[in-house]
């Protein structure tokens, strides 16, 4: 699969400043959705890299460093799960996402999206599979998911019943046990569905 395609169509078309966009998070039942937006420098060069949960840790650390190296900018956007709850998951995934365009320095021309539809001012393409597909989104989504496991890591220090350190806040087996056992933590998701049941257990013991 040529994962260079769009980009290249873009860049034909005289267009050089193109920012991939993707997210990880949306369906853990703990902490924040988090986005990031990479523009890459022209003459990058990053044999291997494709969408972050195809690839191991130890390769995602690797590209994390490298594509730190090798882009012009990088944005983050983090939506908190007291944020997430308000608004739903997939509005604040599009909040993360123009949160991390936001912090785009330069301005990119075009933006190269995974899946969602973004309404801003920079023309955009949306692209299923877009982190298979794009280098940058790939790039993007790497990004994002080392960004949310340490995340998850440091709140696995704080609360290592949960495991999540494993399951990154996902609703295994071991969270949904560790979520009956010892309750909903400040960082869980409230309008989660797992998370919500335990809420309403509570409410019927009081």
């Amino acid at each position: 699969m040529d994962n260079e395609k769009y980009e290249k169509e873009l860049k034909n078309k005289g267009i050089k400043l193109i920012a991939g966009v993707d997210e990880v998070g949306r369906g853990p039942l703990v902490g924040p959705v988090v986005a990031s937006a990479v523009i890459l420098k022209d003459n990058y060069s990053l044999v291997g890299l494709t969408d972050s949960k195809k690839l191991s840790e130890k390769k995602r650390n690797y590209f994390f460093d490298e594509i730190k190296k090798q882009a012009i900018s990088i944005g983050i956007g983090i939506i908190d799960e007291e944020k997430i709850d308000e608004v739903n998951i997939y509005e604040a995934t599009k909040l993360a996402m123009k949160e991390a365009i936001n912090q785009l320095n330069p301005k990119p021309e075009h933006i190269l999206i995974d899946a969602m539809p973004l309404d801003i001012d920079i023309p955009t393409t949306s692209i299923i599979k877009g982190d298979l597909k794009s280098i940058t989104i790939s790039a993007a989504s790497v990004i994002a998911k080392v960004t949310r496991d340490k995340m998850m890591y440091e709140l696995d220090e704080k609360y290592p019943m949960y495991d999540f350190k494993n399951n990154k806040g996902y609703p295994t087996k071991k969270h949904l046990e560790a979520l009956s056992e010892y309750g909903v933590l400040k960082e869980h998701r409230k309008t989660f569905g797992p998370v919500k049941k335990e809420i309403e257990k509570l409410k019927e013991v009081k």
